[in-house]
């Protein structure tokens, strides 16, 4: 009965799509563009960089395929005075009418940029293709042969500049590259750039023009760049200019720091160079001031510095607005006064979190409160305290006088917008926009089988390079884990019981000291926007950390005494050994304005070794998950080809040392804030050595391969710009925990035992 209704469902839903006609709405002697195209009989040239400069495209696609929006439209009728149709209408997509004019715009564009680029002689074709009321599109295109400069050189007449411009090396023209009027403009941007940081403060891009000469014959250009010697209108001469005085006003009030009125009401300090005024008390100490403002008096005038400092004001939390502005000193046209005006951000801030738990049926609360202050010691340091709190109900637990979880935790930080660490020069800390934190973190857990306590003191520093890189250190991280009680159920059945000895969980369930450093880096083709990968992009993350190394060295030095595991110990207590790192990789393809590819590949190792045979359960890597293979739930696949059999500690032995993940993901945007997503995913874990209660989870470089899980499925994402929540449901297409039978349920999917839900916040990769 149910195979029947399910039958009779979609056989209804099929026929409403396909009977509805989108032909009523086209008007008579007109047509519905069905499907445009960009094609090059030129291999340089990529079609795909040319799809930008059309003006009319067809109706949206879900994944390129299927015009669902145009459909849902096409169920609404004529008559727009029924309220159900306007609904229809505006939850679908109105359909396209081919206008031949925005074609014939779209041909001039894309000529246009093929001489921009340097193909002089391009030209482009527009073909149609009509089927009744439908028509396709295509633009053609026909570079011809691209001019390439053969030579170039600068005609600066201006004496002053000319002298200056011994000094300028260009990155950008090279023999033989392309006529290509961006990076023309491009040379002249970065001319104009040069000038403005040697000091010519009214010095811009348009002062400089381009003349070329063809070679009579040939495709080759002889570049000219033309600098003039002056702005036309003033007739003079350019002119250097150098910082006069520096004045600094917080709190500001514009009209009285601009025209320089009632300073005297105003309390002021001299410090460095700076003028600092402020009408009560600065809200930053004036050598916070002078380390994130470096333009200084009687220095020439300089772009570069400039923009360093907004960039070093924009980053301190204590400030909510900053702006920098230079006017003519009226005793001397040569002289720019600078005024940096500076707005104070509210110093406090509380927030409060209550959420609620499922933990495998297990329900529970949870409950956090947090504060912050952005400037602690006058410095712009941010200060954190967040406290936590939760409860949840244990149930299914035999042979425990307790069934309730209990947690509640502290962490306290501060970050400073420097770098605290010794030996460092002034000017080293003003070349590097740095940041340092140090904190603190506690956190205690009692279940029935056990209590726990961790405590965590840190030391690490982070600062950007270029927009692009974004580098970060722990100098310092110490972490202690302290069991101080573990019931005599679960000590009987799982740590001390001879027939069920599981090495690796009773590793995890003794106190244990890690002492590590570690260092990572980002980057991102995009600049500054790391948290996603966007457009034709790409980014890298790798990370590297180590710990127990100088423990073991002075251990070893010192001939100190081993415990009854052969391991040395800090206070009776043993420290980890080991060395952990990651590296991940991901690339955006954009195929149109909505819908694009995204590739991801993520490889790590952690190697336990001296003091340790096993790595730390935090350590260790996992598999299955929303950001992971989701055709398993989290911490349920692997290591290689083992199989969980004991809910009780499957979390605990399906981990391992060696993980790799790989990703593509089509994403294609649906409608209003819902974009949706058709994923497959391959990946698993496994351990560096064979250990007794992961059997098959080792890692054999001749065999791995056939241990590599696959899944696949489809996502569902509410895009609401400042988060993304995620939906995604996986079907496993290869299990390797099961047998030659089994291993292959894309084959013979079975939902009940196939499928896995995830919900998450943000993208995946």
């Amino acid at each position: 009965m149910k195979y029947k209704l399910s039958k009779l469902f979609w056989v209804f839903v099929l026929s409403a799509f396909t009977s509805c006609s989108v032909s009523k709405f086209i008007p008579e002697g007109e047509y519905l563009l069905e499907d445009v195209e960009v094609i090059s009989d030129n291999k340089d040239v990529k079609p795909s960089e040319f799809r930008g400069y059309v003006h009319q495209n067809p109706n949206s696609s879900w994944f390129s395929i299927a015009k669902v929006p145009l459909r849902i439209y096409a169920l609404s009728g004529t008559d727009t005075t029924k309220w159900i149709n306007r609904f229809i209408q505006k939850i679908g997509d109105e359909p396209v009418i081919y206008d031949s004019a925005s074609a014939e715009r779209s041909k001039e564009n894309m000529k246009r940029a093929m001489q921009n680029l340097g193909y002089m002689q391009a030209n482009v074709d527009v073909l149609t293709k009509k089927k009744k009321k439908k028509i396709e599109l295509s633009y053609v295109l026909h570079p011809g042969k691209g001019y390439v400069i053969r030579s170039w050189q600068y005609d600066v007449k201006d004496q002053g500049l000319r002298n200056d411009f011994a000094d300028y090396s260009s990155r950008i023209m090279s023999e033989n590259m392309l006529f290509n009027v961006n990076q023309l403009n491009m040379e002249r941007q970065n001319l104009a750039t040069f000038f403005q940081n040697k000091g010519y403060y009214k010095f811009n891009k348009e002062l400089i023009t381009c003349t070329a000469d063809t070679v009579s014959g040939s495709y080759t250009i002889d570049l000219n760049f033309h600098i003039a010697p002056y702005a036309s209108a003033s007739k003079i001469s350019h002119q250097k200019y150098h910082i006069g005085e520096v004045n600094v006003f917080t709190d500001f009030d514009i009209t009285k720091a601009m025209q320089m009125e009632d300073l005297e009401e105003w309390d002021s300090i001299h410090y460095k160079g700076l003028n600092i005024f402020s009408e009560k008390r600065p809200f930053l100490r004036p050598e916070v001031l002078s380390q994130n403002i470096f333009v200084a008096p009687g220095e020439l005038y300089s772009e570069r510095l400039l923009q360093r400092s907004q960039s070093a004001l924009g980053r301190l939390n204590a400030i909510k607005y900053s702006d920098l502005r230079f006017v003519e000193n009226m005793n001397d046209s040569t002289v720019l006064d600078c005024f940096v005006l500076l707005s104070r951000n509210n110093p406090n801030s509380f927030s409060a979190e209550i959420e609620g738990t499922n933990s495998a049926g297990d329900l529970g609360a949870a409950a956090s409160v947090s504060y912050q202050n952005r400037n602690l010691f006058r410095g712009s340091e941010l200060f954190t305290f967040k406290v936590r709190g939760a409860y949840e109900a244990v149930t299914g637990l035999q042979g425990y006088s307790n069934e309730n979880y209990i947690e509640y935790g502290a962490e306290a930080s501060i970050n400073f917008p420097r770098f605290l660490f010794p030996f460092i020069s002034s000017e080293l800390r003003k070349r590097i926009l740095a940041t340092s934190e140090v904190a603190l973190q506690f956190n205690s857990q009692d279940r029935p089988e056990f209590s726990r306590r961790a405590a965590s003191a840190s030391w690490s520093y982070k600062w950007t390079y270029k927009q692009r890189w974004r580098h970060s250190v722990d100098l310092l991280d110490v972490n202690y884990v302290y069991m101080p009680w573990i019931s005599s159920t679960f000590r009987q059945e799982y740590l001390d019981n001879v027939n069920n000895q599981n090495s690796i969980l009773k590793y995890n369930y003794e106190n244990l000291l890690i002492m590590k450093m570690g260092y990572g880096f980002t980057y991102h083709s995009g600049g500054a926007n790391l948290s996603a990968t966007t457009g034709n992009s790409y980014s890298i993350r790798f990370n590297i950390e180590s710990s127990g190394n100088l423990l073991y060295g002075l251990s070893h030095l010192f001939n100190a005494k081993r415990n009854d595991s052969h391991q040395y110990t800090l206070m009776n207590i043993a420290y980890a050994q080991y060395v952990k790192t990651d590296f991940n990789f991901a690339k955006s393809f954009m195929i149109d304005e909505r819908n694009s590819i995204v590739f991801h590949v993520g490889a790590g190792v952690a190697f336990p070794y001296g003091n340790s045979r096993i790595l730390p359960f935090e350590k260790r890597y996992f598999s299955g998950g929303a950001n992971s293979v989701r055709g398993w739930l989290v911490r349920r696949l692997g290591p290689g080809s083992f199989s969980g059999n004991d809910a009780n500690i499957d979390f605990i032995n399906q981990s391992g040392d060696i993980k790799l993940d790989i990703n593509l993901e089509y994403r294609t945007k649906l409608f209003w804030k819902l974009n949706g997503a058709f994923f497959i995913d391959a990946g698993n874990i496994w351990t560096i050595r064979e250990y007794d209660e992961q059997p098959g989870g080792a890692f054999r470089l001749d065999s791995f391969y056939k241990e590599i899980a696959l899944a696949y499925g489809l996502g569902l994402r509410f895009d609401f710009d400042y988060f993304i929540l995620r939906f995604d449901g996986g079907m496993k297409a290869v299990n390797p925990a099961k047998n030659a039978e089994e291993r292959y349920p894309l084959i013979r999917p079975d939902f009940g035992r196939d499928f896995a839900f995830h919900f998450a916040v943000g993208y995946p990769f």
